[in-house]
């Protein structure tokens, strides 16, 4: 796993150039557009996630003008924003579990159901009158929410890296990319955008309205997908080499891919964790464009969608970039120039937050935040899809995804000591979590150079011939992979 050369099947192996015929039978390809369907509706769920994460944010803000002092006093502030990450590890897990064992297509059909219904009870919340119970009704349907946004990382990430292998080699990462993270971000967009469209109809009044309907609007994707959804075939190589029909051999698993599965695991921690200082720069500045004490929502919401755009020229443009030099190389390009980046941030804090000079802050911080797209943001989550074999790649990225998401939470946590280590220092406070932020980010390089493989175009069925190998050398009958309900071995190997 971690060398630079092809050799015999074992734990320690890597995943290497495979585009000769000893990685897999040549197949036919098909059509563009019969190829690039099942990318699009396994993959673009993930807006969802996008969305419903950060719109989360607006309404957070006008509830707090809505309801001020009760508000203020309830226990749902402090959970209201973060309880989708507690339902969306659970997901993570579950669905993982379910993609692999069950289908990888019901899968994703149960995940946007749940999204569906939770969303719109979301905004429909409401407990007799009472502000306090609604707030804890709202909190209890985001929980649940955050199951279903869970179930589109395992179920429809996975399902999208399959269906790649049906498209032209050469841009298979570029369209991965498209449909999965840069759906995300478009997310975050909207996300951001939609309230404040909904505020300037309302005038900046009629907050109930703004919420509610902003919140309500999140069903209107997953409910566009979920249909297309029905007509999905389970992905070919699910087909021939899924393990849903047969005891899967976990401690085989384990010595094979667990070492590989921590590193992109530890990967996606680190990032997740560090995203979380990376918002520090946003409010500052915003507070030197307007008072958020004052200022209307538009406003607030109209710049929210402005930052969010930032992260949209990396990710788009970062896209080919993965398809050109391969993810490895791309993740770790990106962490690195964002660790100078925010480097110089952190040692010029002190001059860049200036409102006079807001305009170039805001610059060198879109920047910041387009690089971590073109890195970590791209690439991730196609690494923890293209590194193992079909019939544990759900549960695998499930785990590595789900720890992605426990570093962001342990972020929240964690960062507020370290904004306080800077003591009475307004510079220092802002600053410190930015030095561990970009060394965080060279330490994220440096696992990924050294103990992962560079993934190529044909990466998947190479994974799948490797492990076949390695379990047939560890005495499992592989002639058990593939089978359907009710299938004997000798049915299936006919």
């Amino acid at each position: 796993m971690f060398g630079n050369k092809k050799e015999e099947a074992s734990p320690g192996d890597e995943v290497v150039s495979d585009t000769g015929a000893e990685a897999a039978e040549a197949v036919e390809p098909y059509s563009f557009k019969k190829a690039i369907l099942p990318v699009i509706a396994c993959g673009a769920g993930l807006f969802s996630d996008g969305y419903i994460n950060n719109v989360i944010g607006s309404v957070l803000t006008i509830l707090a003008l809505q309801y001020d002092d009760v508000w203020k006093n309830s226990t749902a502030k402090h959970y209201l924003g973060d309880i989708a990450f507690a339902g969306t590890v659970v997901g993570q897990l579950v669905f993982g579990y379910l993609s692999d064992k069950w289908s990888r297509t019901n899968s994703l059909i149960l995940s946007t159901a749940i999204l569906i219904i939770f969303t719109a009870l979301t905004a429909g919340s409401y407990y007799h009158g009472d502000p306090v119970g609604m707030f804890n009704i709202l909190t209890a349907w985001r929980f649940f929410v955050g199951i279903g946004i869970g179930g589109e990382y395992p179920a429809g990430s996975v399902g999208c890296a399959e269906s790649t292998g049906e498209l032209k080699a050469g841009s298979r990462n570029m369209w991965f990319i498209l449909f999965t993270n840069t759906m995300i971000d478009w997310g975050f967009v909207f996300g951001a955008f939609v309230p404040y469209v909904v505020a300037a109809a309302c005038s900046n009044t009629h907050l109930s309205t703004i919420w509610r309907t902003s919140l309500g609007i999140g069903v209107v994707f997953p409910l566009s997908l979920f249909v297309i959804r029905f007509f999905l075939s389970e992905p070919p190589e699910y087909q021939k080499n899924s393990m849903r029909h047969t005891k899967t051999p976990y401690l085989l698993v384990l010595r094979f891919y667990g070492p590989r599965l921590f590193v992109v695991s530890l990967i996606w921690f680190i990032y997740d964790f560090s995203a979380y200082s990376f918002g520090i720069y946003s409010s500052t500045i915003l507070a030197n464009i307007y008072d958020p004490a004052t200022a209307p929502l538009t406003t607030i919401f109209g710049w929210n969608t402005v930052i969010n755009i930032f992260y949209l020229p990396g990710t788009m443009l970062g896209a080919p970039l993965s398809d050109k030099i391969g993810p490895r190389y791309a993740l770790a390009l990106g962490v690195s120039l964002q660790a100078i980046v925010g480097f110089i941030m952190a040692g010029c804090y002190n001059s860049l937050a200036k409102p006079s000079v807001v305009g170039a802050f805001a610059v060198v911080y879109g920047i910041f935040l387009t690089l971590g797209e073109l890195g970590p943001g791209n690439n991730i989550g196609l690494i923890a899809a293209k590194t193992c074999a079909t019939g544990i790649r759900g549960q695998y990225y499930g785990v590595a995804a789900a720890v992605g998401k426990i570093g962001a939470f342990v972020g929240t946590w964690v960062f507020p000591y370290i904004i306080a280590a800077g003591g009475g220092s307004d510079t220092k406070s802002a600053q410190y979590p930015f030095w561990v932020s970009s060394s965080l980010c060279v330490l994220s390089a440096l696992l990924v150079l050294v103990f992962l493989p560079q993934i190529e175009q044909d990466t998947i069925a190479y994974e799948d011939v490797r492990f076949r190998k390695y379990l047939e050398e560890n005495g499992f009958d592989t002639r058990q992979l593939g089978l359907k309900k009710g299938e004997s071995i000798e049915e299936g190997s006919a």
